[in-house]
């Protein structure tokens, strides 16, 4: 059971937020929900993607927003369909989804292709911030 919770849990909090930076920090601010379903793909150390699978939507029913370091994903699509549906499994329900941006991510650019919603981030360490090596001099 404890292996279960502890698997459920990463799989939460992994998904939800973007550069680990201040991962404790952040921890009151997971929505679980699942829908729509998503990956956070890691590109390298300084670049993410996150998709959604979001069939039946097109970009007009999406928005995304950054304020105050939350990336906000909303989709919302006015159905009117008359058809007598036997079983119906393609959900367009309305949707809000949020991610925790840690320190120094930013959204670059998003995209909508063949239902899937694309979110590439940047994380950007401002030169002051990055490590560096001091180099000793040596006086005579």
């Amino acid at each position: 059971m404890n292996k279960q919770l502890r698997i459920l849990s990463d799989d939460i909090l992994n998904s939800n937020f973007v550069g680990f930076d201040r991962f404790f920090d952040q921890f009151s601010n997971i929505q679980s929900n699942s829908y729509p379903p998503h990956n956070v793909i890691r590109v390298d150390d300084d670049n993410q993607v996150l998709e959604f699978a979001l069939a039946g939507f097109s970009s007009d029913d999406v928005n995304i927003e950054v304020k105050d370091n939350v990336l906000t994903i909303t989709g919302e699509k006015e159905v009117e369909d008359d058809r007598n549906y036997v079983w119906r499994g393609i959900s367009a329900r309305k949707f809000a989804k949020q991610f925790s941006l840690t320190d120094h991510w930013e959204v670059e650019n998003a995209s909508f292709a063949d239902g899937i919603l694309s979110i590439s981030l940047h994380r950007e360490v401002p030169e002051a911030l990055k490590p560096r090596t001091i180099k000793i001099e040596h006086k005579k």
